[in-house]
C-alpha cells in the first residue's frame, strides 16, 4: 500500500427512477461521482478521506454517516448552515441513466480553496479531483490548490454531464499535469466531437500521464505513451449502469495505491483490466455508491481475475 487517497468533490441525493404497481417511484440513494470513487476505494481495501461541502439537512447527516460507515475519513469535509442537499432525479433509457440536479445554491458547489487541509493532500499517495463540482467557482479554486501540492499520484476525471457541461480550457488544465486522466466515450464526444482514440491522444499531447477512456459495454480503451489497447469487459448481467464509470475510476485508484504506478502499457491495462470488472459488478445491482464491491466481492464473482 503506497497511502491513502484524497478525494475532492460533490457529495448529494440521487432520486433513482423504477417502476411501481402503480406507477413510476423514485428512490433515494447517496451519490455524487466523486462520492462513489471515495466510497469505492475504501470498500476495496484502501485508505481514502473525502473533501468537499455538505448541508446541513438530514440528508446531509446521512452522506456523512454512509461515508464513515464505508471507512471512509471526513475530517477535511465542511459543514455549510441553511444548505439543503443537492438532489439528482435520475431515469433511465434501458440500463443507462441520465441525470438532472435540484438546489440553489448546490451543496456541494461551496467547497473553496481555504478549506483545503494542504497538510492532508500532501501526505496522500493519490489526489483525485473531476466532474461537474468544477463548475463552482469556489470548488474549482479548491481544486487548483489541492492540484498544486506536490506528492500525490494526480488523477483526474472530467465526468462531464450534457446538462451542466464542463469547460474544456479547465479539462485540459487538469490533464496536463494529471498522471491519469479517466474519461467516458461520452464526455470525448460532449467536449471535443472525437472518437476515444483522438480523444485519447489529445489528452496524451497535452501531457497526461495515461488515459483511460471507458467506453460502455465495449470496456474501456488504454492509452500510455504512443500505444492504446483496448481493455474487454466481463460478462454480466446489467441491472444499472449508474457509478460503473465512477467504479472503474475507484479501481483505477486503488491498483495505483496498492500496486504503484505503471511505468509501461502492459502495466496500464492489467489495473484497467480489474477495473472494468469493479464497474461490471457494480452494473449488476440498483445505485452507485451502494454497489461498490469489496476484493472478496470481486473475487467470489470473477475467480479468475488477478487481483
Amino acid at each position: 500500500m503506497t497511502g491513502y487517497a484524497v478525494v475532492l468533490g460533490e457529495a448529494l441525493v440521487d432520486l433513482l427512477e423504477s417502476s411501481a404497481p402503480d406507477g413510476l417511484v423514485y428512490r433515494p440513494a447517496v451519490g455524487g461521482a466523486p462520492f462513489n470513487v471515495a466510497v469505492g476505494i475504501a470498500r476495496l481495501g484502501a485508505p481514502s478521506e473525502f473533501l468537499g461541502s455538505f448541508g446541513d439537512d438530514p440528508w446531509a447527516s446521512r452522506l456523512l454517516a454512509f461515508l464513515r460507515d464505508s471507512g471512509v475519513g471526513t475530517g477535511g469535509a465542511v459543514t455549510v448552515p441553511g444548505v439543503s442537499s443537492t438532489l439528482a432525479v435520475t431515469t433511465f433509457q434501458g440500463h443507462e441513466p441520465s441525470f438532472r440536479f435540484y438546489g440553489a445554491p448546490p451543496s456541494y458547489g461551496l467547497y473553496d480553496a481555504p478549506d483545503v487541509d494542504a497538510a492532508l493532500v500532501g501526505g496522500a499517495g493519490l489526489l483525485y479531483c473531476g466532474s461537474m463540482c468544477l463548475l463552482a467557482p469556489p470548488v474549482l479554486a479548491a481544486a487548483r490548490r489541492a492540484w498544486a501540492i506536490p506528492g500525490p499520484v494526480r488523477v483526474f476525471d472530467p465526468n462531464v454531464r450534457p446538462v451542466v457541461g464542463l469547460n474544456p480550457d479547465v479539462v485540459a488544465e487538469f490533464s496536463t499535469t494529471a498522471d491519469l486522466v479517466k474519461l467516458s466515450s461520452a464526455d470525448a464526444t460532449a467536449l471535443w466531437g472525437e472518437s476515444p482514440e483522438d480523444a485519447a491522444a489529445r489528452l496524451l499531447a497535452l501531457g497526461a500521464g495515461a488515459v483511460v477512456v471507458t467506453i460502455g459495454a465495449e470496456g474501456a480503451l488504454v492509452a500510455f505513451q504512443a500505444d492504446s489497447v483496448r481493455v474487454s469487459p466481463p460478462t454480466i448481467t446489467p441491472v444499472d449502469a449508474t457509478g460503473a464509470g465512477d467504479a472503474t475510476m475507484a479501481g483505477l485508484s486503488w491498483g495505483i495505491l496498492t500496486h504503484g504506478l505503471p511505468t509501461d502499457l502492459d502495466g496500464w491495462v492489467a489495473l484497467t483490466r480489474v477495473a472494468v470488472h469493479v464497474a461490471g459488478l457494480v452494473c449488476e445491482s440498483r445505485g452507485g455508491a451502494v454497489s461498490m464491491p469489496t476484493v472478496g466481492d470481486l473475487r467470489a464473482r470473477f475467480g479468475d481475475l488477478a487481483l
